[in-house]
């Protein structure tokens, strides 16, 4: 018996390694229009493209709740925030079904490395390595459950490309492997690398159509919102030097608030000529981070050239949301408008990929876990929400896959007073409704891409809006959205999942 066990076993390891390896390489408030494959006016990202012109881009990729915590749950599990479990920053139960444990159970090599932030510890993996809630920038120490390790004299995109090399290079041979690459950047604060911050120090950038956004015509929740680049951007995010005599509480106070003037080379700045000094300067650091993610991912993508499992393996880069770069006059994410509810979406398998090709489906990261599965040739389980991008990501298109896509954002009170709201998006219309509020938007996408004319009051506008708002309570009742979550939420973002260490530090 055992001699014909073993016989088994090694006519499997053929088939099993000859599943792809998945690569998932995602960064943090990455906003698609700041990379050049989609586009980009603001920036170059040539190893990104290098995933794009190999493989394929989808042009409409969304989250269904535009916000980090819930973001990477939905990942795990492939299922809505209110059947996860993790509507805003509640910590993720790991003992409930996740892609991670399923792929490690039919054979995986399973790897997370990187920005985790979901408050309790991975499962699902063979090996992890993680930042300790947001983590920092420079020095970062990253915690495994063995113990931790400050990167002294490091930057964290830098770590985090390094450590995924490292566990590629270390993978038991006879298995493929899942890694999940999770990076910082470029998250708030929007520390770069120095090389880069010197590359982007002197540039300037175009400002977005909707920049000066006065809001006329929307509901409540926009003019309430305090994610302002005028209001709210803080001195510590714009990189302002301190008083040399401020210290302790009194420091942190100067830093945290948001400057009403600024004086640059010997001119004092105000009104529209201080937001647009801002709106320079904050682009200047997250860009400049973004190009740090850039070059890791170039790293990656030479060592798997070098070693030649680039043919085998499924690389794939997104992020876990959108991010507003001024357009509306704001920045982080959280509103389901354009720039912070659409992702982007890269994906290169050489030999089943089309390269250069692209998609106009309708996408979510819903469906994210079920490709992973499905790239496998693993069954999807029945309770994932979302469906494989396998069909699409082979040129074909299935006669029913979907066209439109259901958003939910519960986070109200909370960080940036930006009010609770669900939704719905087709390929040419959006219905948003702030259920608190019980006020309602509708724009035309195709006639106002940049979302200033709310129509809903429009009476030639009330048969298309009667059509969407009896779609969105059909996906409601089909994602089983039962709104059964309190107002009361978790609030914290900043601190989400501080772990305790493991072990005194290691100086590597």
């Amino acid at each position: 018996m055992k001699v014909i066990t073993l016989f088994l076993l090694a006519l499997s390891l053929p088939a099993l390694a000859a599943r792809p390896n998945i690569l998932f390489i995602m960064t943090d408030d990455h906003a698609a229009h700041a990379l050049s494959a989609y586009g980009s006016k603001l920036n170059q990202t040539p190893n990104l493209d290098r995933i794009a012109s190999g493989g394929m881009l989808l042009k409409n990729c969304f989250v269904t709740t535009s916000i980090c915590t819930p973001s990477r749950a939905t990942l795990l599990t492939g299922k809505y925030s209110h059947r996860n479990g993790v509507p805003v920053f509640n910590v993720f139960d790991g003992s409930q079904q996740t892609v991670s444990k399923l792929l490690q159970k039919a054979g995986y090599h399973t790897g997370m490395i990187g920005k985790w932030h979901l408050g309790s510890d991975p499962t699902g993996f063979d090996y992890w390595n993680i930042l300790p809630g947001q983590g920092a920038y420079r020095n970062p120490t990253l915690y495994t459950a063995e113990g931790t390790t400050t990167y002294t004299g490091k930057y964290a995109t830098d770590v985090i490309g390094d450590l995924s090399i490292d566990f590629i290079k270390a993978r038991p041979k006879d298995k493929p492997f899942l890694l999940f690459s999770h990076h910082k950047a470029p998250h708030r604060n929007w520390t770069p690398d120095e090389k880069n911050r010197q590359l982007f120090a002197n540039r300037t950038f175009p400002f977005p159509a909707s920049f000066k956004d006065d809001y006329a015509g929307r509901t409540d929740a926009l003019r309430e919102n305090e994610q302002t680049l005028m209001r709210d951007l803080t001195r510590n995010d714009l990189k302002l030097t301190p008083p040399a005599d401020l210290k302790g509480p009194a420091l942190n106070e100067w830093l945290s608030a948001a400057p009403t003037e600024v004086t640059v080379e010997g001119k004092t700045l105000t009104g529209d000529a201080l937001l647009e000094w801002k709106y320079q300067r904050y682009l200047q650091d997250y860009l400049a981070c973004v190009q740090g993610v850039d070059d890791n991912v170039g790293k990656l993508l030479d060592y798997l050239k070098e070693t030649g499992l680039d043919q085998n393996t499924v690389v794939i880069y997104t992020s876990d949301n959108g991010f507003f770069l001024g357009e509306h006059g704001l920045f982080d994410k959280r509103f389901m408008y354009e720039e912070s509810m659409r992702i982007p979406f890269l994906v290169r398998w050489p030999g089943h990929i089309p390269a250069g090709s692209a998609s106009e489906a309708v996408v979510a990261n819903i469906d994210f876990a079920p490709t992973f599965l499905a790239l496998a040739g693993e069954p999807i389980p029945t309770d994932m929400q979302g469906r494989s991008l396998l069909p699409l990501l082979e040129g074909k298109t299935p006669a029913d896959w979907r066209t439109s896509v259901y958003y939910r954002y519960y986070h109200d009170p909370g960080h940036h007073n930006t009010r609770a709201h669900y939704g719905l998006r087709t390929a040419t219309q959006k219905l948003i409704y702030y259920w608190k509020k019980d006020q309602w938007e509708f724009y035309d996408l195709a006639s106002d891409p940049y979302e200033m004319h709310n129509l809903y009051a429009d009476p030639a506008q009330q048969e298309a809006i009667a059509k969407l708002k009896a779609e969105m309570q059909r996906q409601k009742s089909h994602f089983q959205d039962e709104d059964q979550f309190a107002d009361k939420l978790p609030d914290d973002d900043v601190d989400r999942g501080k772990n305790r260490p493991k072990a005194p530090a290691r100086k590597p």
